[in-house]
């Protein structure tokens, strides 16, 4: 059982409780080394699947600093893969995060990012994050998957502390998303717009939201690709529209909804990001 009172320590270092993660995380899978790293949002789980053979598979919460998943559609669990199209002597592996911890649940800042930076530890040098999202624009209707290219944090906090100063500029990685595009030319890019929530947006919040520029509003993303910066990740940031945000339809918003949209696009946005992930 992981010890959680560390990060809640302010005179610990996060950076220290990563680094014992991927210790534990190695020795628990037999993996010494992790290439890229994937948080795995509603409705994108099955990527894990796809990807190759699992080569282990362990309970967050026997990983130091993380704690079981609070929200319904994700999985409590931490998996390494080996990336399927190696030759063996030059295997990848990939670190699969199950286990999202989102803002609202109240354990503060350092346990939301404490994924990315434990995948950073590990080795990791790529991170994908995915996430459910509700969409502004009406032509990318429920189940459609958007490359983030951009985000606006209106959390109003950061997981930097001190004056630690990191540039943010073409943060959701140009590069990476110039691979997603390889493999669906069809994809569309947009802004995301992080919300603290737990609460849906209001309708009045949305159109703020595509006054500044947003064009997908959620609950996740923008602090752990702060946070992935800070540690030197280069991120691909993907959404799956599961509803139009508040007032964009006359249909009233629900976590039921967000669910159903992803089990049903489940299986193609699954097998667009273990391919994207292949090519990474």
């Amino acid at each position: 059982m992981s010890d959680v009172t560390d990060l809640d320590d302010p005179t610990t270092d996060p950076f220290d409780v990563a680094r014992e993660a991927a210790a534990a995380i190695a020795e628990l899978t037999g993996v010494p080394r992790h290439d890229v790293a994937l948080v795995l949002g509603s409705g994108w789980g099955g990527a894990a699947d796809l990807l190759g053979e699992t080569v282990a598979e362990l309970p967050s919460t026997d990983v130091p600093g993380f704690s079981a998943a609070a929200v319904v559609g994700h999985s409590g669990v931490i998996r390494s893969v080996r990336i399927a199209g190696g030759d063996g002597a030059d295997d990848r592996h990939a670190l699969v995060l199950g286990s999202r911890t989102h803002l609202y649940e109240g354990k503060g800042v350092r346990r939301v990012v404490h994924g990315v930076r434990t995948a950073a530890a590990t080795g990791a040098r790529t991170l994908v994050l995915t996430n459910g999202c509700g969409g502004l624009n009406p032509q990318w209707g429920p189940g459609t998957p958007v490359l983030i290219r951009d985000h606006i944090n209106l959390t109003a906090t950061s997981p930097l502390e001190g004056a630690t100063f990191v540039d943010l500029t073409d943060l959701y990685s140009s590069r990476l998303r110039a691979i997603a595009h390889e493999v669906d030319p069809a994809l569309g890019e947009g802004v995301y717009v992080q919300f603290p929530g737990p609460h849906y947006e209001t309708p009045a919040e949305v159109r703020m939201a595509g006054v500044l520029g947003g064009d997908l509003v959620g609950m996740s993303t923008t602090l752990e690709a702060i946070a992935a910066r800070q540690a030197g990740l280069e991120v691909l940031g993907v959404s799956l529209v599961t509803n139009f945000g508040a007032g964009i339809s006359d249909q009233p918003l629900s976590h039921a909804e967000v669910l159903e949209a992803g089990q049903a696009a489940g299986p193609r946005i699954s097998a667009l990001l273990a391919e994207v992930v292949r090519r990474i």
